[in-house]
């Protein structure tokens, strides 16, 4: 069966409530006409709940950008798995920016992932080399080691997403090639399927993220192991994320 793409924008710490609810008028009817594309918000946890109301009905999924991974407890200002499972399906785990700022581990994304499909969420699982590790020549120890650390003991990840983001290329405007993306991401594939066997790994969608725009999108979906984007600043602006969306589910009908 050929894999579903999906588009998901990660707002990160950008949009007060009303500017959320703003932008998502921008793009809703439009948005929700594409198909063949599989779209996903990823709003601040300020605005879930917002959001969640205005896409009742339509086609649009709703994503957080992080939590934690007890279910309850005294944890000052954590956001749990059954909070975001009623207004959710999806749950950035692991970014770059979690892992650099924030000092996570590939141990502590483990536990998440873990909590994540515990609790019915599906998990877009980040990994990626930093420019160091990259110029040393090390990216595929890095993002292999990153895949295996955050997946172990996990019988059966249903629903994993897994975004391959190049440290060097996010929010710098430096976006990795789509041949080299792929190379990458055809690594992942190869080192889920010693996990999970060849059958999960060829349905498993991996997207690529790191300076997406409309301009460089069809570079990357013309790829055969990348499955659509995880976008940053590009999902901040409705028409550029649109046509990141159109586009995407022009070339993979194609």
């Amino acid at each position: 069966m050929p894999r579903l793409p999906i588009i998901a924008g990660n707002w990160k710490m950008n949009t007060t409530p009303h500017q959320a609810v703003a932008l998502v008028g921008e793009m809703l009817a439009e948005l929700d006409e594409v198909r063949g594309v599989e779209k996903v918000l990823c709003p601040p946890f300020v605005s879930l709940g917002a959001i969640e109301r205005l896409i009742q009905g339509t086609s649009i999924k709703l994503g957080a950008q992080n939590m934690y991974f007890e279910e309850k407890g005294a944890y000052t200002g954590e956001v749990s798995p059954p909070m975001l499972a009623e207004l959710c399906q999806y749950v950035i785990l692991g970014h770059s920016e979690r892992r650099h700022h924030f000092g996570e581990t590939d141990e502590l994304i483990n536990q998440k992932v873990k909590a994540a499909l515990a609790f019915g969420l599906n998990p877009i699982l980040c990994v990626g080399e930093t420019l160091a590790e990259n110029e040393a020549g090390r990216t595929v120890e890095v993002v292999t080691g990153q895949v295996r650390g955050c997946l172990a003991g996990i019988e059966w990840p249903q629903g994993l997403v897994i975004a391959y983001e190049p440290v060097w290329a996010i929010g710098t405007g430096r976006a990795a090639s789509g041949p080299q993306a792929n190379a990458i991401m055809g690594i992942i594939r190869d080192t889920v399927a010693q996990l999970y066997g060849q059958a999960f790994a060829e349905g498993l969608r991996i997207q690529y993220g790191g300076s997406v725009t409309s301009a460089n999108i069809g570079e990357f979906i013309e790829q055969p192991h990348i499955d659509g984007a995880l976008v940053g600043g590009a999902s901040l602006q409705a028409a550029e994320f649109i046509d990141i969306v159109r586009q995407t589910a022009t070339l993979k009908r194609g």
